[in-house]
C-alpha cells in the first residue's frame, strides 16, 4: 500500500507539472514570479472540452485584472488522490489566492485548512467543498438545473414511463446536486414516471456507454435516460447506439460537439449548458476582490440554459457553446 501511495503521489506530481505547462496567462512551473499576483487555479480536469472553456475565461479575465494564473487538473476526474497532489503543490508555490474545484468535497479539507492558517484566500469553482474556507463558489446552481432537465424529460414522455440515470459520481458537489436535483423534480412533480437506481460512470464516455447498454438490457421498456455531465451524456448517446434500441429519449447536461451534433441529428432531445468561459472570468474576478479585501456572496450564480434543437444557434446559446 505504502508503495502504491508514493507512485501515486509521483504520478500526480507529473501530471501536475504537464498540466501547468498547458496552463494559460501564468508562471508554468515556478509558482508567482514577478510583480502580479498569481492565482494558482486546480480545476477537476483536462479531458472534457468544458474545462477548456473554464481555462479560456480564467485567462481573458486574469489579462483584464492583470494577474498570473495557471490552470490544472488531473487527466482524470477520478483522481481525487492527484487533485490533493496538485493542491499540495500549489500551497507549496505560495500563490496569493487558490482557485479550486473539488473532486470530492471532503478530501481537500487539510490544503484547505492549511491554505486558511497562511492566509491565503479560498474561491471555489464548478463544485463546492464541505469546508467554511472558501469566501465563495462561483458555480451553476447545479439542483436547479437538474430540475430543469428533469421537467423536459417529463414533458418529453408525457408524464409516464421508465426513466434512467447515467451520473459522473456521487462524490463532488455537482455530482450530488445534478443527481438529487433531477430526482427531487421527478419525485414532486411527475408522479407517473418510474425512476431507475442512479448508476454512476465517471464521466467516462466509454464506461458510460456500457452502463447505459447494461440498463437496457436489464430494461428494454426503458423510455428516458439523462447524462448528468459531458462524458455521461455522450457516452449514454454511444450505448444507445450500439445497443441498437430506437425511441429512448436522452438529455445531456454541458455541451461539446458531440452533444451539439447529436441534438442535431435528433439523437438527443436536449441538454442544459452551463457558463463555462463567464465561470472562469467570475472566478478570476471573485480572486482579485478577494486580495483587495472585497465583501463577497456566498454563492456567485454563473446561469444555465436549456438548449435544443430549436434555439442551438440562437446569439444567447451560441454564446454559451462551446466546442
Amino acid at each position: 500500500m505504502r508503495i502504491t501511495r508514493v507512485a501515486a503521489g509521483l504520478a500526480a506530481a507529473a501530471l501536475a507539472l504537464t498540466a501547468a505547462a498547458c496552463g494559460g496567462g501564468g508562471p508554468a512551473a515556478g509558482g508567482g514570479g514577478g510583480d502580479q499576483p498569481y492565482i494558482a487555479i486546480i480545476s477537476k480536469g483536462f479531458q472534457h472540452q468544458f474545462w477548456q472553456a473554464v481555462k479560456k475565461g480564467a485567462e481573458q479575465e486574469a489579462a483584464k485584472q492583470k494577474v498570473q494564473i495557471t490552470f490544472d487538473g488531473p487527466s482524470k476526474e477520478t483522481e481525487i488522490e492527484a487533485q490533493v497532489t496538485m493542491l499540495t503543490n500549489a500551497l507549496g508555490k505560495q500563490p496569493s489566492v487558490i482557485g479550486i474545484a473539488a473532486l470530492d468535497s471532503r478530501a481537500l479539507a487539510p490544503q484547505l485548512q492549511q491554505a486558511k492558517s497562511r492566509n491565503i484566500p479560498v474561491i471555489a469553482f464548478d463544485s463546492g467543498v464541505d469546508s467554511d474556507v472558501p469566501l465563495t463558489t462561483a458555480a451553476t446552481d447545479n439542483k436547479a438545473a437538474a430540475g430543469e432537465a428533469a421537467k423536459h424529460m417529463s414533458e418529453a414522455l408525457g408524464g409516464t414511463g421508465k426513466v434512467a440515470l447515467v451520473v459522473h459520481d456521487q462524490t463532488s458537489r455537482t455530482g450530488i446536486d445534478r443527481r438529487d436535483g433531477f430526482v427531487d423534480w421527478m419525485q414532486k412533480n411527475a408522479p407517473g414516471i418510474q425512476l431507475l437506481p442512479p448508476q454512476y460512470g465517471d464521466g467516462d464516455q466509454a464506461k458510460s456507454a456500457d452502463i447505459t447498454k447494461s440498463i437496457i438490457a436489464s430494461n428494454p421498456d426503458v423510455k428516458g435516460i439523462y447524462g448528468a455531465n459531458e462524458g455521461s451524456a455522450v457516452g449514454v448517446i454511444r450505448g444507445i447506439a450500439e445497443s441498437g434500441a430506437t425511441g429512448i429519449k436522452v438529455i445531456g447536461f454541458d455541451s461539446g460537439k458531440a452533444q451539439l451534433d447529436a441534438i442535431r441529428s435528433g439523437a438527443m432531445i436536449g441538454a442544459i449548458t452551463q457558463n463555462p468561459v463567464g465561470m472562469g472570468e467570475q472566478l478570476v474576478s471573485a480572486a482579485v476582490k478577494a486580495l483587495n479585501k472585497e465583501q463577497l456572496p456566498k454563492v456567485i450564480d454563473t446561469g444555465y440554459f436549456w438548449y435544443d434543437k430549436s434555439n442551438i444557434d440562437s446569439p444567447e446559446i451560441k454564446a454559451v457553446l462551446y466546442e
